[in-house]
């Protein structure tokens, strides 16, 4: 058992980290405000790699690994979780591919957006679905070789960019929900204005419309009636994304109290020595350290998941604990700076803002405690 990072793990780590502080911070506050993303950031990702970095170099990947993608995720995060977000789902709906494409499937759709040329979806949720695939109202009507869809799609990320999206919709001949690929912004498809949500500003999440879709019929991906089983598989990869994603925003909490607890005074001393201040900060610290070494885990479990049961429970396990515990620390963040904390001008007010944000998405905390014992309990 080796905890030490190696030489291509820090060069990856060290390079996300001097584009997150070089390119990303400087307009962090612009990015929280208009909630959009500079162009500039995205070709700068593109440029590093940093869309594809777990997936083979066939694909356009840069063949990272998921332990090297967590080290970047980590950094990204820390200094903006939108922009992190963005990279994530990217990877969740190449995830997919990756795991149930065939060849051409994956090097039609992988190496533009591996390269940043085009962005990824994935799209399952609907108004009325919940986390329930049984009450998926999207339709997929054979005709000719063809298959025409209809539906309406909530809360899809990098749904405002041209690329690939893995679409779950109801087969009319089978009756069962299966897998498609799409082409965004193909005849027929639209989204809503974005919406406004709590945190993780950057990320745009629309509504999407499908108005008589035409995917052609090599478009399905996986089997007819596949569906449930590549959602299942492929939001267990996903949670990977989430995780470091709320790594970094639990460093970046932690970070910032305390750089306020050293340089705020009080009484002609800096509130980093009074004992109150200091417990807060050795409990932020010893939270950042636990979530961190089960993440960096999960990177390293999934290079090699042999049984996508067991990954799917490490996943569930790892994406919960992290993103509930990024809430404790952001909170602890606000209490170091008093009322300071609740101002937009500090950035602790952003950070518990997007923290708030993780355990509701891909997989409420109670979905997840649900799949870990459900798994655990069938092993007795």
């Amino acid at each position: 058992m080796d905890f030490t990072l190696s030489k291509e793990q820090m060069l990856i780590q060290n390079m996300a980290r001097e584009f997150a502080e070089k390119h990303i911070q400087p307009v962090a506050r612009q990015i929280e405000e208009e909630n959009v993303i500079p162009e500039e950031i995205i070709k700068g990702l593109a440029e590093l790699e940093l869309f594809g970095i777990p997936f083979a170099e066939e694909y356009g990947g840069a063949e990272g690994g998921f332990d090297g993608y967590v080290l970047a995720m980590e950094q990204i995060a820390r200094v903006s979780s939108g922009v992190a977000v963005i990279i994530s789902v990217n990877v969740l709906g190449l995830g997919a591919i990756s795991l149930f494409g065939t060849e051409e499937q994956k090097k039609k759709y992988m190496l533009p957006s591996c390269k940043g040329e085009r962005l990824a979806s994935f799209a399952f949720t609907e108004p009325g679905t919940g986390s329930d695939p049984r009450q998926i109202t999207a339709t997929a009507v054979k005709e000719g070789g063809f298959y025409i869809i209809n539906g309406t799609k909530r809360f899809i990320s990098n749904a405002n960019f041209p690329g690939p999206m893995v679409l779950f919709a109801r087969e009319s001949e089978s009756g069962e929900v299966t897998a498609f690929i799409i082409d965004k912004f193909s005849e027929g498809y639209s989204i809503s204005a974005p919406w406004e949500k709590t945190g993780l500003h950057g990320n745009q999440l629309t509504d999407v419309y499908l108005k008589d879709v035409e995917v052609p019929a090599e478009n399905v991906l996986g089997r007819i009636g596949q569906g449930y089983p590549i959602l299942q598989q492929g939001i267990a990869y996903g949670k990977i994304g989430v995780s470091a994603t709320a790594l970094g925003g639990t460093l970046a909490a932690y970070e910032e109290a305390v750089k306020y607890a050293q340089e705020k005074m009080h009484r002609g001393k800096p509130i980093a020595k009074f004992q109150a201040v200091q417990l807060k900060i050795a409990d932020m610290a010893m939270k950042y350290e636990a979530a961190r070494w089960l993440t960096y885990r999960l990177g390293c479990l999934a290079n090699d998941a042999k049984d996508p049961r067991q990954f799917a429970k490490e996943a569930a396990l790892t994406k919960t604990f992290v993103c509930e515990n990024m809430v404790d620390v952001a909170r602890l963040a606000v209490d170091v700076h008093g009322s300071y904390g609740l101002m937009k001008d500090y950035r602790v007010e952003a950070i518990y803002r997007d923290a708030i944000v993780g355990p509701q998405i891909e997989g409420v905390s109670d979905m997840q405690k649900l799949i870990i014992a459900g798994t655990i309990l069938a092993d007795k």
